[in-house]
């Protein structure tokens, strides 16, 4: 029998809640080195986008598009990065990234680059809600 969905510990501990859409919940990682979006679809025991129903796959990529284009006309970032790694954290989860020629691991990977930095509360709640006011309704 599946257990009810619960968001993994370390992506709770890593991240403020932006958003709920139809499928996931989006996050907001907390380094503000990198405006870094997380989607987590709200489905138990779902470790790949192949686990995921046909119809939810769709939501999936759609969900992506919108924080995607979201984030881009938020940050004006050079490049967006998307992936779902899943190697720290089994539970499904997406990862949308602005990066930016001038930030401290361009080219590279951000993963293992120095420490996390916090965002001051007022600029995450401002892009916080600058991105909540791009989703649609």
């Amino acid at each position: 029998m599946s257990q009810a969905f619960a968001l993994d510990a370390r992506l709770a501990g890593d991240t403020d809640p932006i958003a709920s859409l139809p499928l996931s919940d989006l996050l907001l990682a907390r380094d503000a080195r990198f405006p870094w979006l997380i989607l987590v679809p709200r489905r138990a025991d779902m470790a790949e986008i192949i686990d995921l129903a046909p119809d939810d796959r769709g939501a999936l990529l759609d969900e992506i598009v919108v924080a995607s284009e979201a984030l881009r006309t938020v940050t004006g970032c050079d490049k967006l990065n998307v992936a779902a790694l899943g190697n720290m954290v089994r539970q499904l989860h997406v990862h949308v990234i602005a990066r930016f020629t001038t930030d401290p691991a361009w080219p590279g990977p951000i993963w293992g680059r120095g420490e996390a930095v916090a965002y001051e509360p007022g600029v995450r709640d401002k892009l916080a809600g600058r991105i909540r006011d791009l989703l649609p309704d």
